[in-house]
């Protein structure tokens, strides 16, 4: 027997989703960050980093700056347009960050390989990870610093860049989820109101 009540196709149409529907959208929106971390610490740890620390690295360095970038513009433009504004915010704010996080750290592992002793011990790439997470979130344990001037100008811009991160990148999206929900939650030309909030 039918239960009471509309029809999935009479819910569809006024916009409503099923909950089954709207909870693995959102699951598969949780899932997507968790997938682009694990193919960006896979690329990280798979890509040939034994080359010598030259302009072609300063200029990896650069383009790995430049990506996330524009990554970050694509995917605040992609906030603006999403049914999902806030999931998609999280999603972007992961796959910038952790661009910019991993460029930093494969420049501090081959600086580190190109001219032993830039930083107070050897790097793995691991080490290299390590010595970028601990600078960005200003935890500074002290047990590996940079020595050399050009770590220590590429530690001074990561720092810059992180301010920069937090302060613009993380404030940019929040506005846009903010502009984006209440654009869903006023009435459109129907006189409907939009879709789920946050969702």
């Amino acid at each position: 027997m039918r239960e009471p009540g509309p029809s999935r196709r009479a819910r569809a149409d006024r916009g409503e989703q099923p909950s089954r529907t709207v909870r693995s959208l959102s699951a598969l929106a949780l899932l997507r960050p968790a997938l682009i971390t694990a193919a960006l610490l896979l690329a990280y740890y798979r890509l040939p980093l034994d080359e010598e620390f030259t302009g072609d690295t300063v200029a990896l360095l650069v383009s790995g700056l430049a990506a996330a970038l524009a990554l970050f513009v694509w995917q605040v433009r992609g906030i603006e347009r999403s049914p999902r504004p806030l999931l998609r915010a999280v999603e972007s704010l992961v796959s910038v960050l952790l661009l910019f996080l991993l460029s930093f750290a494969a420049a501090y592992y081959l600086l580190e390989r190109a001219e032993p002793g830039s930083f107070t011990e050897p790097f793995t790439r691991t080490d290299s990870l390590y010595f970028t997470l601990s600078t960005f979130t200003t935890a500074g344990f002290g047990d590996i610093t940079p020595r050399s001037q050009l770590a220590r100008v590429m530690t001074m811009f990561q720092m810059a860049g992180g301010l920069l991160f937090v302060g613009v990148a993380v404030r940019l999206v929040a506005d846009t989820v903010q502009s984006a929900l209440r654009r869903q939650a006023s009435p459109d030309r129907d006189g409907r109101g939009g879709g789920a909030l946050g969702e």
